[in-house]
């Protein structure tokens, strides 16, 4: 489905406010392996972004085997253009399905979502959102979680106001990596 926006945004309020009027055509459609290149340069502005330019370890190589071959998770792409001429890709969410064992459904884990600060304002996050939601009413899935960086402000008041998301300030996220999961062996039962 092609999109057409016409906004007038304004930049943050901690800098020059300036007006750009956004007249864009874009769509969004589920990553094909063609477009592993445009999900690498949009994961690396994702970590620009969070300020971890240097944290991306993942390869063009990696991102096709894990994403098409294993299919571990799924992407939605937005690009400016129409759907028969599409141009460069702007928007990005990646996700996954978990399971709930306290509803007995699956749901949506949704790892990363991105949109390049040239087209942020045209409305491409909320249908991201949208196509997620959709998928997600598809396969019953009963919740869609996701984390957001605490420092990221306008995002929180986004999820919070638009999106009617709420917190769980209850829960602490954990987290193991490749050292970590390795000492895991160490609690194997011997037989």
């Amino acid at each position: 489905m092609n999109h057409r926006s016409t906004t007038n945004r304004s930049s943050s309020p901690h800098s020059l406010v300036r007006e750009k009027m956004a007249d864009q055509t874009w769509h969004i459609r589920k990553a094909q392996p063609k477009d592993v290149g445009a999900i690498l340069k949009l994961i690396i502005g994702l970590a620009v972004y969070e300020r971890e330019p240097d944290a991306v370890k993942a390869t063009p190589e990696l991102l096709h085997h894990n994403l098409f071959e294993k299919q571990y998770a799924q992407v939605l792409l937005a690009f400016k253009g129409t759907v028969e001429q599409p141009g460069e890709a702007v928007g990005l969410a990646l996700y996954f399905y978990n399971f709930s064992t306290w509803t007995g459904k699956p749901g949506i884990y949704l790892e990363d979502l991105f949109v390049d600060e040239a087209a942020r304002g045209w409305g491409i996050g909320k249908a991201l959102f949208a196509e997620l939601g959709k998928d997600a009413e598809a396969n019953d899935c009963q919740r869609i979680d996701w984390s957001v960086l605490k420092w990221n402000k306008p995002s929180i008041e986004f999820y919070e106001k638009v999106l009617g998301a709420f917190p769980m300030s209850e829960w602490q996220q954990m987290r193991l990596e490749t050292e970590g999961i390795e000492r895991l062996q160490k609690f194997k039962r011997q037989e």
